[in-house]
């Protein structure tokens, strides 16, 4: 059985690994993500590819269909920077976290680090974690009004092919 200031140390040093586990779900999620903003990028490119090979299709829609397939890469290129800034973010957090746990179990055990250092980088952990999730907000928010513009598209895409018009 342990004394109980090593029960007190091992609780203060497992705390951190709440945060961490948290910062590990973020960036499971973000990676995932990650992966589809770099799927459907590869997706605008093979459309672009397919654009109008047999030069059929009236300048007005082909136009249209750049600009949209622009737009959309542009805001993909949003995205992705703002999933980057997210990702090093939480691998940083992840960082400092277990720094803090370490640097705890050091302070109790040997005595030679500062009081303030696990506290300092507690602190930094946690003020990256939301650093982190204030990029992932942007992020959705991104994505959401992406997902949104191209529903607009698709909706005139198909009241001119149908002659429907889009309902609002």
């Amino acid at each position: 059985m342990l004394p109980p200031f090593a029960n007190e140390v091992l609780g203060a040093m497992i705390t951190p690994a709440v945060l961490i586990s948290a910062c590990g779900t973020l960036t499971l999620s973000t990676s995932i993500r990650l992966g589809r903003v770099v799927d459907r990028v590869r997706a605008i490119g093979e459309e672009v590819d397919a654009l109008d090979p047999s030069g059929t299709i009236p300048y007005a829609e082909l136009d249209e269909e750049r600009r949209h397939l622009s737009d959309q890469l542009g805001r993909l290129v949003q995205r992705i920077h703002l999933l980057q800034t997210a990702l090093t973010s939480l691998y940083t957090a992840i960082g400092l976290l277990v720094g803090t746990s370490l640097a705890i179990g050091l302070k109790s055990a040997t005595n030679w680090v500062p009081e303030a250092v696990p506290v300092l980088l507690g602190l930094l952990g946690a003020g990256a974690l939301f650093f982190g999730s204030v990029y992932l907000v942007r992020e959705a928010r991104t994505a959401v009004s992406s997902t949104l513009r191209e529903m607009e598209y698709i909706a005139r895409v198909v009241a001119r092919k149908t002659g429907v018009p889009p309902a609002s």
